[in-house]
């Protein structure tokens, strides 16, 4: 990352733009609160990223998003009433404006890892920010194909569900997942940070945290989507379905001989294809994996691996009722 260069004192409040109000005591402090911001940016650990290169922005992502799912499904997303004679020109607006600000967030990705010497106004990792956003393009049809199995995987695992509208906007899980299958195209071409910051947007809106490492096949559907965890070495094979609360999470973290993480091996499970794990289920560990067609009850806590199509659920609990009015006795 370099080092901080030495910065300069901080000016007045008025040579900043600013106006005092004489009648506010409170703002002769000002300048000092501002100076002893400015030292603590001094600090090994402080969280800042003043004088380093430019990281994507967080409004030119929801931006991205908003691009992305009108190119997805035209005439669901967008502000305008789309027809068969007018969706070539407004889908060629809508890439145009995809390519522009993907290629300018992959390039800002890009040139914040570039160790080269031209940084930060990298040459290649502009070329790249361009490669990036025209590869991600090229496979907007694949994206769509995934993206209609998703949603009648949907329709097929919710009786609720009447229509694709009702899927389309109402459904946490599909929204997660179409925004998760970008974020891991875009970690699969190399590009750092943004991926995820996709992803955890996506989290943000409905409350699903998928890591774009994750993979996951086809057919997938999240019903109500709400708490579910799927960790970076996640794999999920085609026609699964998860419900809310489900975490797929690691068991433990492995250190080095320095105390150290070790990252990038698999700390998640696998679910092969056609399962189905209810509400509250936990399944952790690298090498845990469930066989194909098993069913995983709801609150389940799994460490270990079962064959193929298995049912695991707990043991019947005690249950109690009792009126108030006895209990107070």
């Amino acid at each position: 990352m370099g080092t901080k260069e030495k910065r300069p004192p901080p000016p007045s409040l008025c040579a900043r733009g600013h106006h005092t109000v004489t009648n506010d005591p409170n703002r002769r402090e000002l300048p000092g609160i501002i100076s002893r911001i400015l030292d603590s940016l001094e600090a090994v650990d402080s969280p800042d990223h003043v004088g380093f290169p430019m990281i994507p922005s967080q409004d030119s992502l929801v931006r991205l998003l908003d691009a992305y799912l009108t190119i997805l499904m035209p005439g669901y997303f967008g502000n305008q009433s789309v027809d068969t004679n007018s969706v070539g020109y407004y889908l060629g607006g809508k890439v145009d404006e995809f390519y522009t600000i993907l290629s300018e967030q992959a390039m800002k990705c890009f040139i914040h890892e570039c160790e080269g010497p031209g940084k930060p106004n990298c040459r290649d990792c502009e070329k790249k920010g361009g490669e990036t956003a025209l590869e991600i393009l090229r496979a907007i049809p694949a994206l769509r194909s995934k993206l209609a199995q998703d949603i009648l995987a949907a329709y097929n695992g919710d009786p609720a569900a009447k229509n694709n509208e009702e899927i389309i906007f109402c459904y946490p899980g599909v929204r997660a997942v179409t925004i998760y299958r970008l974020g891991h195209a875009l970690l699969h071409l190399g590009i750092p940070i943004l991926p995820r910051m996709i992803t955890e947007y996506a989290h943000s809106l409905t409350g699903c945290d998928i890591h774009p490492g994750a993979k996951i096949g086809e057919h997938f559907f999240i019903d109500h989507a709400t708490g579910v965890v799927i960790g970076e070495t996640t794999i999920i094979g085609d026609r699964v379905r998860l419900y809310q609360g489900v975490t797929l999470g690691g068991a433990n973290f492995e250190v080095d001989e320095d105390g150290r993480l070790i990252r990038d091996h698999k700390r998640h499970p696998t679910i092969e294809d056609d399962c189905v794990i209810y509400a509250g289920a936990t399944i952790l560990g690298g090498k845990t994996v469930v066989g194909r067609g098993s069913i995983i009850g709801g609150n389940v806590w799994l460490t270990h691996s079962v064959p193929p199509h298995t049912k695991v659920t707990l043991s019947t609990q005690e249950q109690r009722i009792i009126p108030l009015n006895e209990e107070m006795r």
